[in-house]
């Protein structure tokens, strides 16, 4: 594959241009992947930027970002093709009322491209205006094993098989990124195929860096503060923990209401960007945010 990195920094470079703060361990694996042809496989919790690195990458290197949003029941058919079926029994009718129809060209024009609808899977082997594309497989971790088996298939070869037609082999190797919020384990044959990356919640000053990234108009004060509450509630016994993204929606919902720092009203107010649940919230109402706010202005305080 051909490389449009030519080093780790420079991968954090060109990332950083489209806003994306990456770490080096990250850095190094987005290198390695893009230099040896390998697929990225990315694991950690919801919201700490999995999905945002291949949308990155992709706007870096001036590729397509061709997605496939898994889920519970995805097959093999729903990922790679389908037949426009509305089509094909408006061409049977027509060639009906004609009459006379030859059956074997109308079989072979029914099964042609011009029927064809292309999923993901397919659009990723096809080739591209500006070379392979980046194709993002987005929380594998929601489809079931069949499916899994059949991925690992496809992306041995980077190929497909339609049986009306034969098989579609990619020219040029799409860049593959697999990101998993582990609800379930991934078989470990996928895994080998890749290069693994733990995605983990940034250390203070990073998360800082990324936010004001994602929203520079924040004042340094504010973004500390918010960076340092968020951090903080990780450390609480919640059903699911604020993630990156929660990060960032929270410091923009604050700059919409004009908040200049943080008090425990205005959290109360805005606790639905950070936290998803209502458990969580209820565990944060009250005493419990202002007393938390406290320890982390302490904290920020310089000694």
């Amino acid at each position: 594959m051909s490389n449009a990195f030519t080093s780790i920094d420079h991968v954090q470079e060109v990332l950083g241009t489209q806003n994306y703060v990456c770490g080096r361990p990250l850095a190094t694996v987005v290198f390695l992947a893009t230099t040896l042809g390998r697929p990225i496989f990315l694991e950690g919790e919801a919201g700490v930027g999995k999905t945002e690195i291949a949308k990155a990458m992709a706007a870096a290197l001036g590729k397509r970002l061709i997605r496939l949003q898994c889920y519970e029941g995805l097959d093999a058919s729903s990922a790679v093709y389908e037949w426009n079926f509305p089509a094909q029994m408006v061409a049977i009718r027509t060639a009906e009322a004609a009459g006379g129809a030859d059956r074997q060209a109308l079989q072979t024009e029914l099964f042609s491209d011009e029927y064809l609808i292309e999923r993901p899977l397919l659009e990723a082997m096809r080739p591209q205006e500006g070379g392979a594309p980046v194709l993002l497989i987005d929380e594998i971790d929601r489809t079931d094993e069949p499916f899994e088996a059949f991925l690992l298939e496809a992306l041995s070869d980077y190929q497909v098989t339609i049986p009306e037609l034969g098989t579609v082999a990619a020219a040029e190797p799409p860049l593959v990124v697999l990101t998993s919020n582990r609800t379930r384990e991934v078989h470990d044959a996928l895994k080998r195929r890749c290069l693994y990356h733990w995605v983990d919640y940034p250390e203070f000053e990073r998360e800082i860096a990324i936010l004001q990234a994602r929203a520079p108009e924040a004042a340094e004060a504010l973004s500390r503060e918010v960076v340092a509450f968020v951090q903080r509630l990780r450390t609480e016994d919640l059903f699911k923990k604020p993630g990156v993204a929660e990060t960032i929606d929270w410091a923009k919902c604050l700059l919409a209401l004009d908040v200049l720092e943080l008090s425990p009203e205005v959290i109360a107010d805005t606790l639905g960007a950070i936290l998803k649940y209502q458990d969580d919230i209820q565990k944060l109402e009250g005493s419990a945010a202002k007393q938390i706010l406290e320890e982390v202005r302490a904290e920020l305080s310089p000694a």
